[in-house]
Order: C-alpha cells, then structure tokens, then sequence
C-alpha cells in the first residue's frame, strides 16, 4: 500500500468518496464481541473501510442475510487434494475458504526448492490467499529415503517473501529432545512454528514449548486437546480424508478455551472437498455439536488469523481485508456468496472468480524411478516363526496398531490371506533408483483380490502397494512407474484404472474436474476388487508409511515400530 492509496482509503471511510462496494442490511458477525451487529459494510480498494451509513458505486442489498469472515484453513498439504494450488483454489473458495496457511512438505520431500518454487508460483495468481510454511522436516526422519534434504540455509532465502510465515510443523521430535544442531538451526529460522505432537507426553510437550513451537493438529483426544491448551498452545481440530478428530476434540471446547482452538484440514481428498467441504464442514459439524454459532465462526476465522499474525484477516471490521461471506443461515451456515479482497469469488458453490494459466510444471515431473523387479522382489521369508508383527488398520485413524498374529505361508514365505484379512504391502523407493523395497503385512485394508499401489505415502513418497498376490502387486509398482506416479488398481495381472500425478507424482496438471471424474471411476475399480466402503483404501494406504505416526508403520528400509523408533523384522523371533 503507498500513501496514495492510504489517503483514498481513509476519505472513503471519512464518507469524502463513495466506497467502491457497500453491503447494505445484512446482519453482521462480530467476532470481538461474539455478537450480531448491524450497519452497511464498505468496501473500498479491496479493504473494509467503514461499518455504518456508506454509500457505494455498486451496493448489494443482503435483507436477510449475515455477513461473515472469510474461512482460513489453519493447516494443509495442498499437494494431498491431487490438483495444483490454481486448482485447489477454485474447489475451496465456493466453500467460504478464503485463505490457507499451507505447509509444501509432501512436495518438498520429493523435489526440495523446486518443488517449493512450482507451489509457490502456480499459488501467485490465484484469487485465494495463499500463505507458506517452510517445511521442517525434509526428508521426515532418518528411518526412509526421500528425494531431498533441506537445511536451514536452503529454507533460510525463502522467509524474505511475503506469502511465507514461518516453520511448518516439526515432526522429528527426537531430534528437538536432543537438541540436535540441524533442528535448532531450523527452529531459530522464524518465532512462528508449527508443531507436530502425536503421543507426546506432558514433558515432551514442555520441551515443544520451550523450543518456541506454538501449534498442534494432531490430538486425537479430549484429555490431550486440554493438555496442550494448558501449555499455551493453539489447537487445531482437524478433519481430514483419513484423521477424523473433529467430533471428538469438539468436546473439550468451551467459551474459556475456544479462542485458542483451530480448524484444519491437513490432508483432504478432492472428492471429499467437494462433496463434504473444508473448514465450512467444521464450522457446520461445531454448531450441530452445540458450539456456538458465532464461536465456530470465530474459531474458522479469527482465531487462525491471530494464531498466525495476520492482523487484517478474520473479522468484519475496518482496516481488515474485505474477504468475507454472506450467509442464507446462520445456525445451518449455508454460503451464498463469498467475496475475496471486494471481489465476488463463488456463488451458490460455484466458482465465479478469474482462471489463471498454470504454472510451468516441468521441473518438478520424471520423479519416479525404480530398479528392476524380480518375480521374487516381494517375498516374506517367515523362517521358522509362525508369528508376525502385522500393521493393524484402524478407520479413519492415522494410528495403526501394532499386531502380533500367526500368520499363513507357504514354504517357510508368507502369502496373503483374504479370509483373515492378510494382505502383503511393499514400500519401493521410487527417487534414486536404489532397489530398497519394505515389506510387511497389513490386516484391516479388506482387498479381496487384486493390488494396488500410489506415490502419494506420507511423507517421503515412495511407491507404496498392497496386494492379494506377488503378480499383482508388481504390476500395480510397474505400471505407476509408467504413468509417471499416480494411483493404480490391477486385477489379474490386468490394470483396471489409473490416474497420472505427473507432478513429483503427487498432482494431475487436469482440471479438477477432469481428476474428479477420475477417482470416481478409481473408486469403482476398488469396488471391483472388493475394497471396503466406509474408509478409502488409497488414503489409508498412504499414511502406513509415515513413520512419526503410531505405532508400527513400513518405510522402504522395511517395517518401523514407533515406540521404539528403529526397524524390526516382520518374523517374530521365537523365544
């Protein structure tokens, strides 16, 4: 903003010039105060300059309707919705999200700076706000291979820009507790930090604090929701694709703590913002709950905006950015307009803002890379155990649990079992070509025949597959390859339906429509082999590599228990 500029905008609020827009008779949410108030809303040069009597160039009479805050997105992996920011802007903002605070590690993992600059330059032009957190932890831990490694000074150059905030959550907790010197390097980078506290204990969330990180998105219940709160922490309450802890952290809100509690929703699928929302799903699923309709709002709006130091976002009011919406209801929180910076963005859930022409993608595509397999590449050898440490499923839960079965083989190898709900997985490192491949065994998926296999596997993103026979699973590997990353479901040794995510082969260069129509055909093809219906097998599947989530999870070094943090084999050895 120059002087000039400044100057118009206090005579507009001075009612010396008429405001470009005004809002007339809309009944406003006042996230100071927790109330509703009245008055028009005038807009000029993209900010809210006055609450009052004002008139305008264009005016909108909105008798019957609230005026709301844009929604800020507290925490999320674009990269996990499988379109570009161009496009994930145009699927968000119908839904009221009008910024997001977005954390690039998943495409950082596999592709460093570059990745970083595709994300940052294909987010420049789009109409939603938004705003970087520099990843953390690139690779995740030490217990995988990823396709790069970032150091403080390699993030240090991109905190000179404007649309970059800080850290993004510290997953590699050890190392804090150790001090080790490459994670103070990065945690004296920036004051704002993003934490990562899955299972951490009282203590552990002590050292987080005194290491100057101020957020957790990871409670899984009420008791650690309330333990963070205590320590000074911001919350985020979050409802992804997979992690559904929504509904059980709304319980431990009340009109004490709220002004501390976020939503987020961390790694959402497309189908899902589509069909079910973003942070305008929290908001609806808070009030049904019994929070107050002005608290959600608040803690969808303001809340994230002063969590993350943006002063001139999160309430109706002057000086703040005229990102905001108009409701039909209040208590059922249906949008009919959003307006981002003064300027109509959606109506009636429909994109109606500028398309932009995306950004160059070339660097940052040819990121899947294997070595040969072999018909033998998936074998299990059981020796002479009978036991195995198995991967328990829960739904809709980033936590696995830790299972000791007897399990089937043939020849001293282990073969899947459909009847118990055995299934073999591999995790095959897809960045440099080494040969490594993780195997391990999975109970709860529900496959009853077929493989499948991605490049999306939090976080390191290597090919990870699960499957009813060793064919199958090397045909879904091979033929991800070929597609240059992206999602496969064989049958038979037959591949039934794939979907390309050329870039670093976890986004489709389509629109998002085209890549909506795509997973629903994916959809049924998992049908087809029997995968279950009320939790996705590709999102689970892409989470049973990510090794700072308990309790035992596969990297392509081979299977990881997390609460001792160090591989193990998949035999349990006999005493």
């Amino acid at each position: 903003m120059n002087k000039t500029q400044l100057k118009n905008r206090i005579d507009t609020a001075n009612k010396k010039r008429k405001a470009d827009l005004v809002i007339r008779n809309a009944s406003i949410i006042n996230v100071f105060t927790k109330t509703l108030t009245t008055g028009d809303v005038a807009v000029s040069d993209g900010i809210i300059v006055g609450i009052g009597n004002y008139e305008g160039n264009h005016e909108i009479d909105a008798s019957g309707k609230y005026i709301a805050p844009g929604l800020i997105d507290a925490h999320v992996h674009i990269e996990s919705s499988m379109v570009t920011p161009q496009q994930f802007s145009q699927v968000v903002l119908p839904h009221g999200v009008t910024t997001v605070v977005t954390d690039p590690h998943e495409i950082a993992n596999v592709s460093g700076t570059a990745g970083l600059e595709f994300m940052m330059k294909d987010a420049e032009s789009t109409l939603l706000d938004i705003k970087f957190m520099l990843p953390s932890c690139v690779p995740s831990t030490s217990f995988e291979n990823a396709g790069a490694h970032l150091s403080a000074e390699d993030l240090k150059p991109f905190l000179k820009r404007d649309n970059v905030l800080g850290l993004a959550e510290v997953m590699d907790f050890p190392a804090v507790m150790r001090g080790d010197e490459a994670m103070l390097d990065k945690l004296m980078l920036s004051q704002q930090i993003d934490g990562h506290a899955a299972g951490l204990t009282e203590l552990d969330i002590n050292v987080y604090g005194t290491a100057g990180i101020l957020t957790d998105h990871e409670c899984v219940t009420k008791e650690e929701m309330l333990i963070r709160l205590e320590r000074g922490m911001y919350v985020m309450l979050r409802e992804g694709s997979v992690a559904k802890n929504l509904e059980t952290l709304l319980e431990g809100v009340t009109e004490q703590n709220a002004n501390r509690c976020l939503f987020c929703t961390d790694d959402k699928h497309l189908d899902d913002l589509i069909e079910e929302g973003s942070i305008d799903f929290n908001v609806r699923t808070a009030i049904k709950q019994g929070i107050a309709p002005i608290t959600a709002i608040s803690m969808a709006s303001f809340n994230a905006a002063q969590c993350f130091g943006l002063r001139q976002k999160g309430a109706i009011a002057p000086g703040y950015d005229a990102d905001f919406l108009l409701l039909d209801s209040l208590d059922e929180f249906t949008i009919s307009a959003v307006y981002k910076g003064g300027q109509v963005a959606a109506q009636n859930g429909k994109y109606v803002g500028p398309i932009q022409s995306k950004s160059d993608s070339l660097a940052v595509q040819g990121t899947v890379r294997i070595a040969e397999l072999s018909p033998t590449s998936f074998q299990i050898p059981m020796g002479n155990s009978e036991k195995a440490h198995v991967i328990g499923i829960n739904p809709n839960n980033l936590i696995t649990e830790h299972l000791i079965l007897e399990v089937p083989q043939v020849n001293d190898y282990f073969v899947s079992n459909t009847e118990k709900d055995l299934l073999k997985m591999a995790v095959v490192e897809r960045h440099r070509a080494t040969g490594n491949i993780g195997l391990g065994i999975v109970q709860g998926l529900g496959l009853k025949n077929g493989a499948i296999a991605t490049t999306v596997a939090h976080d390191s993103h290597n090919i990870i597959a699960v499957g009813t026979t060793d064919r199958d699973i090397k045909t879904a590997v091979e033929a991800v390859q070929q597609i240059n990353g992206g999602l496969v479901v064989v049958q038979d040794g037959e591949i039934l339906t794939s979907v390309s995510l050329a870039i670093a082969g976890l986004m489709s260069e389509e629109p998002f429509e085209t890549v909506y129509e795509q997973l629903k055909i994916l959809d049924n093809s998992l049908l087809q082999i029997g995968a279950p219906t009320h939790f996705n097998a590709f999102l689970t599947l892409s989470f049973l590599s990510l090794p700072v989530i308990p309790h035992l999870k596969l990297t392509d070094c081979g299977l990881f228990d997390v609460a001792t943090f160090q591989h193990i084999q998949v035999a349990v050895d006999k005493e």
